[in-house]
């Protein structure tokens, strides 16, 4: 019997296609892209094809919650707004929440499913609760994406499934990533969760084997499809440093991760211990419309602004159809008012120096008519400056008198002084050392303002000659009254007052308190210290400020304890705190009035 070959020529064929095809397997994978960045200061410490534009799946999903974390932040939509979930959103391929249409879901739980799942459906229903489509809200992601400076990323929808122009670079996701930790602090530990309560289901993170092998891991985000590869994003801090990376087109999970840790311990190595953290500076918020750059080709629209000199101020253009006014000049009877006008200030400017003459004093008219003929309105910016009074001349009956410094009291101005009563009056004024005081002069005439300036030594001799002689000085001081000797004895005396009425009675009333019905509070636990209780309630508000906002801290000393609560909520508010610390695996328990 002879055998037919074709059976073995068969086999022989398919093992052949079967080799081939693996070989070619390796050269259909995605392209590899990496970086590492001191989060700190922003510095590039390592990169490789950081530039290219590759597939991010579903690192896409860190700017939808940047977003969401934004709108949040700006009062668009609450943690606890109801989204109702399209037929669209319900319809996206795993990795998914399983929402149904028509369904309602608060907007934290599809964060959670979002953040820790990487659920397609709850990201998709997130862009259309924040920007009423998806289309509008990935216009919204890619202008945020320039505002941060993500130059080489155009976004196509909110969860990172592949689609025509939906690209990014390791560069840009890195950039992200350090935005998220550094612009919204409150919310970024739920990247470092390892499941969540996501109201329809407990969720998992993608994350979870990373974040559990990686010492001081804490985020952010992985992502797969079969264009992009294993990628990820992630964070982690050692001391004071914080480093993060980003590694596109893995091979798989473990090669992933295994890159990652290469990459971070890279980033330790590299990062200067004593680095002086620069945080991104903030951008402007926009809000849910449109903004105001132009769209160009090449990327984000720049506002350029100039600081020119107006050289021109040209009429505004004429309305279409209507004819230019001419226009009129004014009527005669206008001009020879004006003219009139006119001629009245000329005139009063002229008779400005006559009037000024009548008001001052004598001594003055000689200034007057010396600046009078300069005054005129022609030559007002160049009129000579005003020339200076003469120094008003020193009376001739001025005597200065000085006491010794052992005077007991000093001496009063004496009307006249010994030798000289019948003849003139002598003006005396004490002085103490360090300081002189005379009476004051009377106001010169006319006449004494003309007086020429005596020349020093003239004046010096004068006054020597004019100086009080010792013997006047002791009649200063003989005829100043002695002061007055204090009592020997004295007596203090009160005077007996009528007993102060006594204070009404107050009336004190007790009523429930009005504060709008925030009579709950919650309990954390009770610890053995007050330190401890007080510590539990500061990690607690920092961790979850959103819900506890408005809130008190409260330590209550019990025989087992000490007690800590927040106090001031309402019913509503401590069960919403209670179940978001309870999904923490916290303990909570809502305290009623």
């Amino acid at each position: 019997m002879i055998r037919f070959p074709g059976r073995w020529l068969f086999h022989r064929l398919s093992a052949c296609i079967v080799a081939t095809a693996m070989t070619v397997v390796p050269a259909l994978a995605a392209p590899y892209a990496a970086l590492v960045m001191d989060a700190r200061t922003g510095e590039v410490l390592y990169q490789e094809n950081a530039e290219t534009r590759l597939h991010p799946a579903s690192l896409t999903k860190m700017m939808t919650l940047y977003i969401a974390f934004e709108a949040i932040e700006h009062g668009e939509i609450s943690l606890d707004s109801k989204v109702t979930v399209s037929k669209n959103a319900a319809a996206e391929p795993p990795s998914k929440l399983g929402l149904k249409p028509g369904q309602q879901i608060a907007l934290r739980y599809l964060i959670r499913a979002a953040a820790i799942k990487s659920a397609n459906d709850a990201a998709t229903a997130i862009g259309e609760a924040v920007g009423g489509s998806e289309a509008a809200f990935a216009e919204r992601m890619n202008r945020t994406a320039r505002q941060l400076g993500m130059k080489n990323t155009s976004f196509r929808n909110a969860n990172g499934l592949t689609q025509e122009g939906h690209l990014s670079t390791a560069h840009d996701m890195t950039i992200l990533g350090r935005r998220l930790f550094y612009d919204y602090p409150q919310y970024y530990n739920i990247f470092s969760r390892r499941s969540a309560d996501a109201g329809i289901a407990q969720v998992a993170s993608t994350n979870r084997r990373f974040l559990d092998a990686y010492e001081g891991a804490d985020g952010i985000k992985t992502g797969y499809t079969n264009a992009a590869g294993f990628n990820l994003t992630a964070s982690a801090h050692r001391g004071n440093k914080r480093i993060i990376a980003t590694v596109l087109g893995g091979k798989s999970t473990a090669w992933r991760n295994q890159k990652m840790v290469e990459l971070l311990d890279l980033g330790f190595a590299r990062a200067p211990n004593g680095a002086r953290t620069i945080k991104p500076e903030a951008v402007a918020y926009l809000g849910p419309g449109r903004d105001s750059l132009p769209e160009s080709p090449g990327g984000a629209g720049k506002i350029i602004r100039l600081q020119v000199a107006v050289l021109t101020s040209p009429r505004p253009r004429m309305r279409p159809g209507a004819a230019a006014a001419p226009v009129a000049a004014p009527p005669p009877e206008m001009l020879v008012a004006m003219q009139d006008n006119i001629d009245a200030v000329l005139a009063q400017v002229h008779d400005a120096p006559a009037a000024v003459a009548e008001a001052v004093p004598e001594a003055v008219p000689e200034v007057v008519a010396e600046i009078a003929p300069e005054v005129e309105l022609a030559a007002a910016a160049t009129a000579p400056a005003i020339p200076a009074l003469r120094p008003m001349a020193r009376p001739a009956a001025l005597a200065v008198a000085a006491l010794q410094p052992a005077a007991e009291a000093v001496a009063e101005t004496v009307a006249q002084s010994v030798g000289e009563a019948a003849e003139a009056p002598v003006e005396v004024a004490a002085v103490l050392p360090g300081a002189v005081t005379a009476a004051p002069a009377p106001i010169p005439t006319a006449t004494q303002a003309a007086v020429p300036v005596t020349p020093v030594e003239t004046q010096v001799a004068e006054f020597q000659s004019t100086a009080p002689q010792p013997e006047t000085l002791e009649l200063a001081a003989a005829l100043a009254p002695a002061p007055v000797a204090r009592p020997g004895t004295i007596i203090l005396m009160s005077a007996q007052t009528d007993a102060p009425a006594p204070e009404p009675e107050l009336e004190v009333v007790s009523r429930v308190s009005t504060s709008g019905g925030r009579h709950h509070g919650i309990s954390i636990g009770l610890f053995n210290t007050r330190y401890n209780a007080e510590r539990a309630l500061l990690q607690t508000a920092l961790t979850e400020s959103s819900v506890l906002e408005g809130s008190l801290r409260k330590v209550v000393t019990r025989a087992t304890g000490f007690d800590a609560n927040f106090v001031g909520m309402t019913e509503e508010m401590a069960e919403a705190a209670c179940r978001r610390l309870q999904a923490r695996s916290q303990d909570c328990e809502v305290v009623g009035p």
